[in-house]
């Protein structure tokens, strides 16, 4: 099984973190996006999107993350972050969906703007831009916020494949200066993320432009 990625990728990431908390051996290609590497053609031949991660398991060729976490958990016999129950599974798919569709996205255009610009050397940040992945942030922080009032994880009163794809999009919170200061339900739970040891064994090394 072969897992091509870039350490610096939420993307790359969400399925490093499943991969990690369930053992999963694979070997690790870096796809360099600094070098346009995945606008070409051997990684096209891969995923015609141009993007990581790209799961290659003996000839099935699987990309898009969330598809990636799902997959490997149903490889994984016994496994308890994808639920089998129909009621389970479907909650969890609910906040993978979501965080696809919102809070990704979100942090995203702030992430660009506050970080990629300035580690690939892409000039200042758009204040319209950072005005925009602002209120984007504020409108879908609120709603993980207030559903995490009372909840310790995301879904399933235990960590599962929901927590960890919301917590990459928010892990370049820090450098990328995301503003989720006022949300305190959703820090103290990205903080109980950060403390397993998947997200610490996956945790890449910050490039030097990016501080």
């Amino acid at each position: 099984m072969k897992l091509f990625f870039h350490p610096m990728s939420g993307n790359s990431r969400r399925v490093l973190l499943v991969a990690t908390h369930l053992e999963v051996a694979m070997e690790r290609i870096v796809v360099d996006l600094t070098t346009g590497e995945q606008r070409q053609s051997p990684h096209l031949s891969r995923n015609p999107n141009g993007r990581v991660p790209v799961l290659d398991d003996d000839g099935f060729v699987l990309w898009e993350s969330r598809a990636i976490m799902q997959y490997l958990a149903d490889k994984t016999p016994g496994q308890t972050l994808y639920p089998t129950e129909a009621r389970g599974r479907a909650d969890v798919n609910r906040w993978l969906f979501w965080c696809a569709q919102h809070m990704a996205p979100a942090n995203t255009v702030v992430v660009f703007e506050n970080f990629v610009k300035a580690m690939t050397g892409r000039g200042a940040p758009d204040p319209a831009e950072v005005a925009r992945g602002e209120a984007l942030i504020a409108q879908y922080a609120s709603v993980l916020d207030g559903h995490l009032a009372d909840k310790e994880w995301v879904s399933q009163g235990r960590v599962t494949l929901a927590d960890y794809s919301l917590a990459s999009s928010f892990a370049l919170a820090g450098p990328a200066r995301l503003p989720i200061a006022q949300y305190a339900h959703l820090r103290a739970w990205l903080g109980r993320v950060q403390e397993l040891d998947a997200w610490k064994r996956t945790q890449p090394a910050m490039p030097a432009k990016a501080g």
